[in-house]
């Protein structure tokens, strides 16, 4: 198998297959796979550029080389994997584009949210202490994943069409309370059944 010389982003120079190109360890998760940097993705392309990535990168594909290139064997393996993590999931995709864009989530100090949100997180709580049946449990789940739907939606608008990261951030730390309340829906739900 020919190799060519492959530099790695602390400048040590490390050998690699000549067909494969090392993935930019630094560059953002949109680059690394080769897709447009906006929040309506191809999942389809993020997963074949994720295998076609993993298969060159992998530390097996290494177990050959010398210490330095299985390091950054792993690290390649690592760095693609977590940004494959972060694009495929929404919520995390949607808030990594925030954060490209200057507009952290700061979901542990930001904890702002308009009056109706929080009249409708008072109402779903209520919903969830009173809910006596399955049935009602099967209900308020449909009711909340709507809801999530819809703000899945708003970032969508918030980041590929309007380019307004500080709502799509407001719509993202509202989907993170969203995505936790569903799994206490499920967590009871599954108690009811059980009962």
């Amino acid at each position: 198998m020919t190799v060519a010389a492959v530099v790695s982003h602390s400048g040590s120079e490390v050998t690699a297959p000549d067909k494969f190109q090392a993935p930019n360890l630094a560059a953002n998760d949109f680059a690394l796979f080769q897709l447009p940097q906006q929040y309506a993705i191809n999942l389809l392309a993020l997963e074949q550029s994720w295998k076609a990535l993993q298969r060159h990168a992998h530390p097996d594909m290494h177990a050959q080389a010398d210490a330095s290139a299985q390091r950054l064997s792993m690290q390649w393996s690592v760095r693609i994997n977590e940004a494959y993590q972060r694009l495929k999931n929404p919520i995390k995709r949607a808030a990594y584009l925030c954060e490209l864009q200057g507009v952290p989530i700061s979901a542990e100090t930001n904890t702002a949210m308009p009056t109706d949100f929080l009249v409708q997180q008072i109402s779903w709580r209520e919903a969830l202490d009173t809910a006596a049946s399955p049935a009602e449990m099967d209900g308020l789940l449909i009711e909340v994943k709507e809801y999530r739907d819809s703000l899945l939606a708003e970032c969508e608008r918030f980041l590929d069409v309007v380019c307004d990261a500080h709502k799509a951030a407001m719509s993202v730390r509202a989907l993170m309370f969203v995505d936790r309340f569903i799994q206490a829906v499920v967590l009871q739900l599954d108690r009811l059944e059980s009962a």
